[in-house]
């Protein structure tokens, strides 16, 4: 091959720049050529890095839990495993096997050990948990966001390791009247510790680093139950490591576009017309990036389900979705120059939410309300916030991009008795112990955003009202499918009286609502709109840019 041939086809791969070096001069010796190809390649492998960043995903959190807990890898296509983990001496040593078995054990404690920390608030969503530690920050005490089940802004652990500085904000903090700021103690006499079971040996290590000959390996989990099963093949690494809730965390180390292949699938499905996979791709490309700090505090950055958005590895990857995935690879969607908080849902009942419409903390410019609808010319959105206008807009049933969908309208009622019961366990589980009631007496909303969502629903006991507000009310009460609804109540014949029996929450969409409905992403690929019309359709201000590492660096 000629010297002129091969920078022809360095050119290609690498670029001009390249092309440009081996232009210079035909008479070159070998080690000058070697030189600068190795630094070209260095120059490559860095834009690589920047463009298709290692992602750290807990594909198994909380391992450890419970002592039925099980996990076993394997190799795919017959390879080999490669185990590295922690000796006694500081230093690793790596055992290669088949396969893998991890269980759990307990060890006991020679002394018992006080776990406690201060738990400032509860949480459905980690949007509300971050707006509400920017705020005690503001108060200047120092937090971190975990998710043991519903997110919680913690006290800083680091911060108030000493006892006495923790007893004493917490004590300030309740004469302060804030009764929901919870002490979390624990005494722990044992703790759990993964056995790692390799080729005829048992290792008791509190973390593994785990390769496969393949590239691939395959992750089979053994729930509490033991008929639940989850098998699913991985690629990139694996490290079990400890978490923040005296358990373990299985990470997938993955690259970013290896990953988009495990997200697209399980997300928009597999009957998605190309251009809604095409958006949906950048999506997911863009949500994991502007959201890797998540899971900061267990030392990792993103979770596998609904909480952040569904990865199941290479199970179940389509040619459409990888095509897609290759078709649109580096691109995100941003604004300013940043990788914007890419949300989207389900389905969203005819006209997307408002960013602060469900969370609390800085507005979204690029998050507003939508009017769902192809056709709507120059009225990006509506004002449906009063009665009339949103029982108008919800006793529609067409039209709307989302058409056809069975969560496009929806009716879901509950007895006094279920709303009750359902209302005593939230206010359980956001630590409020403070709110007793019998009975509930009335339902209202008293606040509601132009889109329709309810911001604020008042409920009225036999001890007195209770506010919930925005998204916490699809945990407060189980029949809504989304905050887009309106009450209607139920009354039932009583020896001649009507009464009070439940309401009926009269409602639309499913999920929160922000950003693109990705059921009408359907439609809108259907009637032939390119992906970048679809996003451009969903999100306000935004710009579609090829992925630089500026784009989604935490701010200083």
């Amino acid at each position: 091959m000629t010297f002129a041939i091969i920078c022809q086809t360095l050119r290609q791969t690498f670029g001009q720049t390249f092309g440009q070096t081996c232009q210079r001069s035909l008479v070159v010796t070998a080690y000058t050529f070697t030189c600068t190809l190795t630094m070209v390649t260095a120059e490559a492998v860095q834009a690589q890095s920047e463009t298709n960043p290692l992602l750290k995903i807990g594909i198994v959190q909380r391992f450890g839990e419970r002592s039925q807990d099980r996990l076993t890898l394997k190799a795919a296509g017959g390879g080999s495993l490669a185990v590295t983990i922690p000796t006694a001496d500081g230093k690793t040593q790596t055992v290669t096997s088949d396969r893998l078995e991890v269980e759990i054990s307990s060890q006991p404690l020679a002394l018992p050990i006080l776990d406690e920390k201060i738990v400032l608030s509860n949480h459905r969503s980690f949007e509300n948990a971050a707006a509400s530690a920017f705020h005690w920050r503001e108060q200047g005490i120092e937090t971190e966001i975990a998710q043991p089940r519903r997110w919680q802004v913690w006290a800083k652990r680091d911060t108030y390791g000493l006892i006495l500085l923790r007893y004493l904000l917490f004590y300030s903090l309740r004469s302060q009247g804030k009764f929901t700021v919870q002490m979390d103690r624990r005494i722990i006499s044992q703790k759990p510790m993964p056995s790692l079971i390799m080729g005829g040996f048992r290792y008791n290590r509190d973390r593994a680093d785990i390769s496969s000959s393949t590239g691939v390996i395959e992750v089979s989990y053994q729930k509490e139950n033991k008929s639940e099963i989850t098998n699913r093949p991985y690629a990139g690494t694996l490290r079990l490591q400890p978490n923040a809730h005296q358990s373990f965390t299985l990470v997938n180390n993955v690259p970013l576009e290896t990953y988009v292949r495990g997200v697209v699938p399980h997300e928009i499905g597999y009957n998605a017309p190309y251009a809604a996979v095409q958006a949906q791709a950048i999506l997911a490309r863009t949500y994991v990036l502007a959201s890797a700090h998540r899971f900061k505090v267990d030392d990792y950055e993103l979770c596998a389900d609904t909480q952040c958005q569904v990865y199941r590895g290479l199970e179940d990857t389509t040619e459409t979705a990888d095509r897609a995935i290759a078709d649109t690879r580096g691109l995100v969607l941003t604004h300013n120059n940043r990788v914007i908080d890419a949300l989207y849902s389900s389905t969203t009942g005819g006209i997307t939410a408002n960013y602060n419409d469900l969370w609390d903390g800085t507005p979204r410019p690029y998050l507003q309300s939508v009017v769902d609808i192809v056709n709507r010319g120059n009225q990006r959105s509506l004002d449906i916030s009063n009665d009339k206008n949103l029982k108008a807009f919800l006793a529609r049933q067409q039209g709307f991009n989302e058409d056809g969908w069975r969560n496009l309208r929806w009716r879901r009622e509950g007895t006094l008795a279920e709303l009750q019961a359902s209302l005593k366990k939230f206010l359980r589980f956001s630590g409020d112990n403070t709110t007793n009631f019998n009975a509930i007496k009335n339902l209202q909303v008293t606040k509601r955003a132009t889109s329709g969502r309810v911001l604020e629903l008042q409920v009225t006991t036999d001890t007195g009202r209770i506010l919930v507000h925005k998204d916490e009310i699809i945990d407060a009460f189980d029949p809504p499918d989304s905050t887009f609804f309106r009450l209607e109540p139920i009354y039932e014949n009583q020896g001649g009286n009507q009464v009070l029996s439940g309401y009926a929450f009269i409602g639309g969409g499913l999920g929160h609502g922000v950003g693109m409905s990705q059921t009408g992403s359907y439609n809108l690929a259907k009637l032939g709109w390119s992906y970048d019309r679809i996003l451009n359709f969903y999100y306000t201000d935004t710009q579609l840019q090829r992925l630089r590492t500026e784009y989604y660096l935490p701010l200083q």
